[in-house]
């Protein structure tokens, strides 16, 4: 039998304790530690899960093989730099960097170290998306909508770094063409950053994605329409839905074909699990993760190039 990987999380806050929560269950962790520097909420979790706490990630630097980096974004660069050059693995999460030198930084010191980097891009794994491998071809049109209420843990960023960002990486993974150019509109509403933003962006393939989010409405939605030749596809990241819509062989009017849908919905499943898998497998087995450094660096890159065309 292998021995469990020995884990940490640096950064045990709403949703760093969700990955401590994970690490403490998974066959192939033993986590050792979590570390904040706020002693109430570190002990707290440590208790919860089984382990100690520690006020400095660097204490762990030694003892630990894999973390996850759940810290504010301003310091993902510094946190994971140290980590990765301490020679750990390390699951980052999104954005991946304020800019896109320190990621690329990041991504050098882990392919020197033969070290697995992996981005948090947490729709990755809604099992909605994981459902559309099986239907894409070649998407002629998208259009996304991700808007919430506010919510002030991501404020320390814009909207497009905050929400935008989960669809911009799931629609390059996608459309897996360079882009052509970018047209956006976006203004502040209840911070000093960007809440509401549209982007448009056409890449080379002459795929058009229009992409909005907001953190400033009443209710929450995050929908995916993806238009291709020979189907229009559907996607409810929250109700985990996957409609696809066919030209049938009749006709619904003189002329005009019928369509043949086809709905599908799937159980809730753990998504945050399902990426600490993955992230322990990738180390494992010495495979790519599902969202690699540099997939991590294409949504950043794209999320600054709408945040410029705003400022």
């Amino acid at each position: 039998m292998t021995a469990p990987l020995k884990t940490a999380v640096i950064g045990v806050g709403y949703l760093g304790r969700f990955h401590a929560q994970k690490y403490a269950a998974l066959p192939g962790s033993e986590l050792i530690a979590v570390a904040d520097p706020d002693e109430e909420q570190g002990r707290k979790v440590a208790a919860e899960v089984g382990c100690r706490w520690v006020a400095d990630y660097r204490e762990l630097f030694g003892e630990v093989e894999a973390v996850s980096i759940v810290v504010p974004t301003q310091l993902h660069h510094q946190v994971a730099k140290e980590c990765l050059e301490a020679g750990i693995h390390v699951l980052l999460e999104k954005p991946m960097t304020v800019t896109v030198a320190e990621a690329d930084e990041l991504i050098g010191i882990a392919a020197e170290r033969g070290l697995t980097l992996q981005i948090g891009h947490l729709e990755r794994f809604n099992s909605a998306v994981l459902a559309m491998d099986g239907v894409l071809a070649e998407p002629l049109f998208i259009e996304s909508h991700r808007i919430a209420p506010f919510n002030p843990r991501g404020a320390d960023v814009s909207v497009i770094l905050d929400l935008m960002i989960h669809d911009i990486d799931i629609i390059q993974r996608i459309v897996r063409s360079p882009i052509r150019d970018i047209q956006a509109n976006g203004l502040p509403v209840l911070t000093d950053e960007v809440d509401i933003a549209n982007a448009r962006i056409t890449f080379d393939s002459g795929c058009v994605a229009n992409v909005t989010a907001s953190r400033a409405s009443s209710k929450a939605q995050r929908t995916m329409r993806i238009f291709q030749g020979d189907a229009y596809i559907v996607v409810d990241f929250q109700e985990k839905v996957l409609g696809v819509h066919r030209k049938g062989a009749g006709e619904q009017f003189p002329g005009i074909p019928e369509i043949v849908s086809d709905r599908r919905q799937f159980e809730n499943s753990d998504a945050i699990l399902a990426e600490a898998e993955a992230f322990i497998r990738a180390i494992r087995e010495g495979t790519p993760p599902p969202v690699t450094g540099e997939e991590g660096r294409e949504a950043l890159k794209t999320a600054l190039r709408i945040t410029e065309l705003l400022t």
